[in-house]
């Protein structure tokens, strides 16, 4: 366990690198304004997103291993055309989007995509998990520079078609190396699997659903007080605290996989806690990191709109570690399949965040939005560490890292590829 969350740790840090440059890019290229298009379409998506996963998100990881790979795409890229279609549609009712027609495809793209790398982690293949994550970011990167410098593609939607792009090139691939190692006779409906798929899908995505309007309902409330501009400002803090969640993440991912895989429920909470120590840490010290970087620093990178940057790290921290955190105990419940704990949790935050929004964004602004961020990430992860201890012993050194352990970590990369 340890090499691979050591590998996909190193791929999600490259993501990162990747995911910065993206940033600085856009940000100096569009500005603050074209920052929060781009912001509220890419929530869009994630919406539409939380719709496709009840088949082509955890379910596929969950059941990979259960049932035929071609009994499972069949349900899931048939359920990714159908969700990525249909739900922009009734996005478009609820608020103004200007870029619908990108948002479908993007929609559609990502979710078959999606269906794949999720085989992979759930099969265990997580080497190729990681390539087409970083993949996914690094190609964007050339499809979007090879549109700005050599066809002066100059316009803001030029960063959806350099995804669009991406997409396109990354899940033909995926479906080739799939596909190959399928048997299209086993290729059938099954109401069992259909059922399970469902069942499984949907309760693990109201969760992820409610997590997200916890993540990105104040950008809809930014834009409806302040406008584009403060959502776009606003967003850049945001991701790059946000950035500090690479750690558990990748962590997240691994023990996910050997959790869903695993018939032992003591090896699980062991590994689980591990995970935990070495998230709290290193999250730890990338914040701390974060926070020395003068704000003048902020500007000359991201352009003299960023200003505030500094400051919605700065009062975001809290909830960002206490995120960073719990994500490692979600992930253990996800993966024996507790879910109504998730579900709690992600209501809690949200109720945080509506009435915490409406109350200090049109008073406070950009520092009102993060305020309530961090309240709802730190009431949210407090339950879900509650819930962990009731069924295991706290002790302090659950969040130490023993010398033993460190030595073990390192010497697990010359034990397993």
């Amino acid at each position: 366990m340890k090499q691979t969350a050591l590998q996909t740790f190193v791929s999600r840090f490259l993501i990162l690198i990747l995911n910065l440059g993206l940033v600085i890019f856009t940000t100096n290229y569009w500005g603050s304004s074209g920052k929060g298009i781009i912001s509220i379409v890419i929530a869009d998506l994630a919406l539409v997103g939380f719709v496709g996963n009840i088949f082509v998100g955890a379910s596929v990881t969950y059941f990979a291993s259960k049932f035929k790979t071609e009994q499972i795409l069949l349900y899931a890229y048939l359920w990714a055309i159908l969700s990525g279609i249909s739900v922009p549609f009734l996005i478009s009712f609820v608020h103004e989007q200007e870029y619908l027609s990108y948002l479908i495809i993007l929609s559609v793209l990502t979710s078959l995509l999606s269906a794949n790398i999720n085989l992979y982690v759930g099969r265990q293949h997580l080497k190729n998990f990681n390539i087409y994550t970083i993949l996914l970011q690094g190609l964007q990167i050339l499809f979007i520079l090879g549109l700005v410098y050599l066809f002066d593609k100059a316009e803001v939607q030029t960063f959806f078609v350099s995804q669009i792009l991406c997409l396109l090139v990354l899940f033909a691939v995926s479906t080739f190396q799939i596909l190959k190692h399928c048997e299209f006779s086993n290729i059938s409906f099954s109401r069992d699997l259909s059922k399970k798929l469902f069942d499984y899908g949907w309760k693990i995505q109201v969760s992820s659903f409610l997590q997200f309007l916890n993540y990105r309902l104040s950008f809809y409330f930014i834009e409806f007080f302040k406008g584009l501009s403060s959502v776009g400002i606003y967003s850049i803090g945001v991701a790059l605290s946000e950035a500090i969640w690479m750690v558990s993440r990748s962590l997240s991912v691994v023990l996910y996989s050997d959790v869903v895989n695993t018939t032992d429920p003591l090896a699980a909470i062991i590994k689980t806690k591990i995970s935990l120590k070495i998230s709290t840490l290193v999250s730890f010290f990338f914040i701390l990191m974060l926070l020395l970087i003068p704000a003048e620093i902020y500007v000359m990178i991201f352009g003299k709109d960023f200003g505030q940057s500094k400051e919605v790290i700065l009062l975001l921290s809290p909830g960002i570690l206490a995120i960073a955190a719990s994500n490692i105990v979600g992930y253990y419940f996800a993966g024996i399949n507790k879910l109504r704990i998730l579900n709690v949790k992600s209501i809690i935050g949200v109720l945080f965040t509506i009435v915490g929004s409406w109350l200090l964004i049109p008073r406070w602004g950009i520092a009102g939005a993060c305020i309530v961020t961090t309240v709802s990430y730190c009431a949210s992860s407090a339950l879900l560490f509650w819930k962990f201890y009731q069924i295991t012993d706290f002790k302090m050194r659950d969040f130490i890292l023993s010398k033993g352990e460190i030595s073990l970590l390192l010497k697990s990369i010359h034990l397993r590829k």
